[in-house]
């Protein structure tokens, strides 16, 4: 009867599961299928978004094969910086995480959709000529086309750092790519000669972005849009990510060489250093990067980075869901890490619920979520049927092509927001803004399933 008792009551504990306000489980589902819809190239059989077909299947560069990757944002060109980071940070997710995609069901989609970058990543780096493009399609041109992918007919060039145009920036951030997708396909996954490829290639993309060092845009046409502001938190994310992919002293070297201390802004595309923050701190558990962990949540979470009068973290009025978010994700962490474990997870929880509905609109930011959500994002796929052969950004009505998943860039700074398809400050999506939603997500179902959620915070308002 006492072993009967004991049986029980473990189950009971092993099932139990802390109730959350939103559905948490359904926010990461759809967040995939965005990443779906943001594919280029020629889609497998089984693509699961009705509106999109194969499309920019020439990319390339003097014979070379550039097909595939993700469409940034509301456009199509491939910047190779902000690609590499949303795939970092999704790999992360994958990599702390896994028991929430295997809870949701979606861990086969969540492989297939990071697979999508990293091969294309394996296509851009060409050691034996020390190349490594960063970029396809010209940002101006592009921007002048409002159309579905399927329909771009404008020239779609191709443009490389190498050891005469260094770009250790966005050399370093694919490598976080590749060796966080290295442990996610080893360990989640279940592929292990695709790991050992982006491991290989880690390992010489590293070797270049260091031997090369230099911002990327200071020879490439990236700055009107993606312009970097240093190479030295890229670097350390990289070598941080490689330490802990293969247990080499040397890459932790250089890693501690590189990592510029102190609280970061923020964590986003042109920001690595609380991310490398994190991955060192839970690779050696000094205290002089748990500090800086430490620091950086406490800066969002005390309000020291501004909020909106209702409560979302406004670190800027470009996308400030993508910030909040992002920040969420470092919470989660941090708590995964120990690191104040409640009050992180109450912090992120604030987030994610304002973006899923906690604000005075009581509107989704993540479209297809629940019953009230934006329709007319700003985002050319969206927005075009395959079948017309133009389209305006000023026609009227909801975009015809429901983007499910697509978190929209958010409110201003009185919890403001108007479902315009022409504010691409506000309304705008992209593959970085949903990464560390997404991820921050699965840290939230990680400690819900766990049972080990603090209760939701109240509403900010």
């Amino acid at each position: 009867m006492i072993v009967t008792l004991l049986f029980l009551a473990t189950a009971a504990l092993i099932n139990a599961e802390s109730s959350t306000r939103y559905d948490y489980k359904e926010a990461l589902r759809l967040s995939i299928l965005f990443y779906d819809a943001q594919r280029s190239g020629r889609l497998p059989a089984d693509n699961p978004i009705p509106w999109r077909g194969d499309s920019a299947v020439d990319d390339g560069d003097a014979g070379h094969d550039l097909s595939g990757g993700w469409y940034d944002a509301g456009d199509h060109v491939k910047f190779g910086l902000p690609m590499a980071w949303a795939s970092w940070v999704l790999n992360y997710g994958l990599v702390a995480f896994p028991d929430a995609y295997e809870a949701t069901g979606q861990t086969a989609m969540a492989c297939d959709s990071v697979r999508w970058p990293l091969e294309y990543f394996l296509k851009c780096w060409i050691p034996s000529e020390n190349k490594f493009y960063a970029q396809v399609g010209d940002g101006n041109s592009d921007h002048s086309f409002w159309g579905s992918p399927e329909n771009m007919r404008m020239s779609r060039p191709a443009s490389a750092v190498t050891t005469s145009c260094p770009g250790s920036d966005v050399a370093g951030k694919t490598v976080s790519a590749l060796a966080s997708g290295y442990l996610v396909f080893k360990d989640t996954c279940g592929d292990a000669s695709f790991a050992a490829d982006l491991l290989s290639a880690a390992e010489s993309l590293y070797a270049f972005a260091k031997n090369n060092k230099g911002l990327y845009d200071d020879c490439m046409a990236a700055g009107d849009f993606y312009s970097s502001s240093s190479y030295q938190d890229e670097l350390a994310a990289a070598a941080a990510w490689m330490a802990k992919a293969t247990g080499e002293s040397s890459y932790l070297s250089d890693a501690r060489s590189f990592y510029p201390n102190g609280t970061a802004w923020g964590f986003n595309w042109n920001d690595d250093n609380v991310g490398a923050a994190v991955v060192l701190y839970d690779v050696t558990g000094e205290d002089f990067f748990k500090n800086d962990v430490v620091n950086f949540v406490s800066s969002y979470s005390s309000g020291r980075v501004q909020k909106t009068p209702c409560g979302l973290s406004y670190r800027d009025k470009w996308g400030p869901n993508r910030h909040a978010a992002n920040a969420a994700f470092i919470a989660t962490l941090a708590a995964s890490l120990g690191l104040n474990a409640n009050e992180a997870n109450e912090y992120a929880q604030s987030q994610i619920n304002y973006i899923l509905g906690d604000n005075p609109l009581g509107i989704s930011y993540e479209i297809g979520f629940g019953n009230y959500f934006p329709k007319k994002p700003h985002h050319r796929g969206s927005s075009c049927r395959m079948s017309d052969n133009s389209c305006s950004i000023n026609d009227s009505g909801d975009n015809p092509n429901q983007l499910d998943g697509g978190m929209v860039g958010g409110p201003g700074d009185a919890d403001d927001y108007s479902d315009d398809r022409d504010d691409y400050v506000h309304n705008e999506v992209a593959v970085d803004y949903n990464a560390g939603f997404q991820s921050a997500l699965a840290g939230l179902i990680h400690f819900a399933i766990t049972d080990s959620l603090p209760a939701a915070p109240a509403p900010g308002c």
